[in-house]
């Protein structure tokens, strides 16, 4: 596949040749937009994120104490 570089792509591969020679330059930046990609995917909406955090929080409990009975038995 033969690609035409822009001025600024041919720039960027100049200033990261010590990395290697230019098509393995291209190779570890597609890898690292194909991980991106990935982990991008997997985030989550902020609405997601607010309703699990709620959810853990109705499980927990103090058992009854108040955090000023924690931190009083921390001072101990």
């Amino acid at each position: 596949m033969e690609v035409t570089l822009t001025r600024r792509a041919e720039e960027l591969l100049r200033e990261f040749a010590h990395l290697g020679p230019p098509e393995q330059i291209v190779e570890m930046a597609l890898e690292r937009l194909a991980a991106d990609r990935l982990r991008i995917g997997k985030r989550l909406t902020a609405q997601v994120a607010v309703e699990r955090i709620l959810a853990l929080r109705e499980r927990n409990s103090l058992g009854g104490l108040s955090i000023k009975d924690l931190i009083n038995e921390g001072r101990k």
